[in-house]
């Protein structure tokens, strides 16, 4: 396990998420190694690596659909995966989870009357018109889903998690495809969340410049955590001028510490 020092982590009592030795297995391989990290309730929390370094699989354990999953992860309150949290998580995976053969508001109104209903018909309504606004579809309210392109069908799946109005949101990949205006666009709305509705967002990306629109980092390597601090401390920590060369550079530290191990 790679050694680190974390910045001052919220107290595991109003974490919105706690992991202490997660550990991930598919068979005979580990996938995550001995995890331990804290996401503040209320921020937004980046989970940031190259791909395949087990970034997902750490998502899936947290919304409570990954299997053999070790160690202590609590959610919310609750160990992951309890049923309380079914409607307290927003989860959006990579591919877009849509019905192709539905319009954007055909598919936000079946999601809407699954998740909650005994809510009259004119507020899912408004949930359902407000969640399109927010993702910035208003104008294809009406298209196909199967019309659209990946990324707005991305957008589309960000809205559905957004109907239930999670306490916490999981957002594997969410501006894969997206324009930079989209980009920018998508985080203004993350940040927005955070600020006047007090959601919790934990946002995956391999895109090295979205971490600094994060308050918290969490940096991931071969299914292990290099750095869990804010960009600032990262940078500071480093000695570096972006949370990229900060990213390297612990790769570096990293490789240069098991190489001695392997020698002694």
């Amino acid at each position: 396990m790679m050694n680190y020092e974390p910045g001052p982590p919220p107290p595991a009592a109003t974490a919105a998420v706690h992991a202490d030795d997660l550990t991930v297995t598919r068979g005979p391989r580990t996938v995550l190694h001995h995890l331990r990290f804290t996401v503040p309730r209320g921020r937004i929390t980046g989970l940031l690596g190259p791909s395949g370094c087990g970034k997902s699989t750490l998502m899936r354990s947290i919304v409570g659909t990954q299997a053999k999953v070790t160690g202590t992860l609590d959610v919310l309150g609750h160990p992951a995966g309890h049923p309380t949290l079914r409607s307290r998580i927003g989860y959006v995976t990579q591919a877009p989870s849509v019905y192709d053969d539905l319009t954007v508001r055909q598919n936000l109104d079946y999601f809407a009357a699954i998740l909650d209903p005994g809510r009259a018909a004119d507020r899912r309504h408004q949930h359902v018109t407000q969640a399109i606004a927010d993702v910035d579809l208003t104008s294809h309210a009406d298209a196909l889903a199967g019309n659209l392109s990946g990324g707005q069908r991305g957008r589309v799946s960000l809205a559905v998690a957004l109907l239930g109005t999670p306490e916490l949101l999981v957002l594997d990949e969410p501006t894969v495809g997206l324009d930079p205006v989209l980009r920018r666009d998508l985080w203004n709305l993350f940040h927005d969340l955070a600020a006047t509705r007090g959601v919790t967002l934990l946002v995956s990306s391999h895109v090295m410049d979205e971490a600094e629109r994060c308050h918290r980092l969490l940096l991931m390597r071969e299914g292990e955590i290099l750095a869990d601090n804010t960009p600032d401390a990262l940078r500071t920590r480093t000695g570096t001028d972006t949370v990229e060369a900060a990213f390297l550079r612990l790769v570096d530290e990293a490789t240069t510490g098991r190489t001695k191990e392997s020698t002694r």
